[in-house]
């Protein structure tokens, strides 16, 4: 019986050693270890067991025998005097499966989301965080620690961190043309929770949300999980067509569409903007990846042409730091500051303060336009290997989708889309599959093939493993 106590006794590591005592006693007998009826060893003999005091295994089983777990009987010694049910997944019983509410059944009908912890040929949306500058972030993350003092472990704005808020708006207003003042930032942990958000205070069962089609999986999930019913935009070489009719929200990614790369062109958005406030609809601005343009400078973002506060602009630090963070924003017209601030405290209160003040002195001292300008001619020269290599490699199989950015290409197959994604996954190959993306029947196969995080050699090693297989596949 004493090393299984000694065990668990070493693996209790908080408090003094006569309540770890305890607590090790406590959790066999919850667990079943030491059963009702059973004797323990003597106090003396628990002692040398465990290499304690004789007084500290005495003042233990004394604790334990007032809470009811043992029964000391003079003469006789010590025993387990409670019986502990046992679980029901222990049981024999049949299990019954859990009942989930409507949305709770539309969450898990979407099937989730689950990146990959580590860079992936070809994982798409990854951003390559071997060339962080992690000795600068380590600095700053002292100094930030050091100034702000017991001040970071506290609550914070529901809203963020004002310098941060501050930091982003000039940011904002220097790349990419928003007008907007620090209140109407709001800080949170992701742009799928700015969604959830969103969905939360403007969609009801029923109400119609409009994506474009095919679309970010992410934005159709966050409507649909709040019972909208998604409708699809088409989308051709100038963006998202303007459409009759109208919808609570318009989730649209002018800079780059998800996923062919498609810019929105500027006729387009002034007849969207017109369509949202001729039908007092809001127009969902995902500017996730514009920091990432190579070809040409980007339009400015569409909040800067909407001169009637329709436009709510999303962004993230993920693509342009680092997944981990778990930083995002949205800038939003002034009318939404109160009640969306008030929404963001009922999600999860509020970001941590730490992170945001450390990414606030990353922006203001220039850090990070510094690591913009390196991530984008890092990523261009991956973009090129890897659009040279589908032109002389696997052309006539995939066909690139031209784009101007991003951190992945978007590629046509002719070939079974599903049945060659599985093959390849099991040859350690991941191949975002374009299909799912499309709502309607109409759909186009082909892959998202992520590129930013892959060294050359590892961009050519995967190409070179996707060839064998297409040519093993006919």
């Amino acid at each position: 019986m004493a090393s299984p106590l000694l065990q668990l006794f070493q693996h209790q590591a908080s408090g003094g050693v006569r309540e770890r005592l305890c607590s090790t006693l406590r959790l066999a007998i919850n667990r079943h270890h030491l059963h009702a009826g059973q004797q323990l060893p003597s106090s003396r003999q628990l002692a040398q067991d465990l290499r304690l005091s004789r007084v500290t295994v005495e003042a233990a089983y004394g604790q334990l025998e007032s809470e009811g777990y043992l029964r000391r009987e003079t003469g006789r010694g010590t025993f387990v005097a409670i019986i502990i049910p046992a679980s029901p997944s222990a049981l024999p019983a049949r299990l019954h499966p859990a009942r989930f509410s409507l949305r709770g059944q539309q969450v898990l009908a979407t099937g989730g989301c689950q990146d990959p912890p580590f860079p992936h040929a070809f994982a798409a949306g990854s951003p390559e965080l071997r060339a962080f500058p992690h000795d600068t972030w380590r600095r700053l993350s002292s100094s930030v620690q050091r100034s702000l003092g017991s001040t970071a472990m506290g609550y914070g704005d529901p809203c963020g961190y004002l310098p941060l808020r501050s930091a982003i708006a000039d940011y904002l207003a220097l790349s990419r043309g928003v007008a907007c003042q620090p209140e109407q930032v709001i800080i949170l942990t992701s742009s799928q929770q700015a969604l959830q958000l969103l969905a939360m205070m403007f969609v009801d069962p029923g109400d119609e949300v409009w994506i474009e089609e095919p679309g970010y999986p992410g934005a159709r999930n966050a409507f649909l999980a709040a019972g909208a019913q998604v409708r699809g935009i088409k989308v051709d070489a100038e963006g998202a067509m303007p459409a009759s009719g109208s919808a609570k929200l318009m989730y649209l990614t002018p800079a780059y569409h998800y996923p062919t790369g498609v810019t929105l062109s500027l006729p387009r958005r002034l007849a969207w903007i017109d369509w949202a406030q001729r039908n007092q609809c809001w127009l969902i601005e995902d500017d996730y990846d514009s920091e990432f343009h190579y070809d040409e400078r980007p339009i400015p973002a569409l909040q800067g042409l909407d001169r009637h506060q329709r436009v709510i602009t999303l962004g993230t630090f993920s693509k342009s730091l680092f997944p981990s963070l778990r930083l995002a924003w949205m800038v939003v017209p002034p009318a939404l500051i109160t009640p969306l601030g008030q929404a963001r405290s009922v999600l999860d209160g509020h970001s941590a303060l730490l992170p945001q003040a450390i990414t606030a002195t990353f922006l203001q001292q220039g850090h990070f336009a510094s690591h913009l300008r390196l991530m984008r001619q890092l990523y261009r020269s991956r973009r090129e290997l890897l659009l040279m290599l589908l032109a002389q490699r696997l052309s006539p199989w995939v066909t690139p989708i031209a784009s101007g950015g991003g951190l992945q290409i978007t590629v046509k197959v002719q070939q079974d889309e599903a049945r060659l994604t599985a093959l390849a996954a099991k040859n350690g190959l991941l191949l975002p599959r374009l299909s799912p993306l499309y709502a309607g029947p109409a759909c186009q196969q082909g892959w998202i093939l992520g590129f930013a995080a892959l060294t050359p050699d590892e961009i050519v090693a995967a190409c070179d493993k996707l060839l064998r297989l297409l040519q093993q596949e006919g």
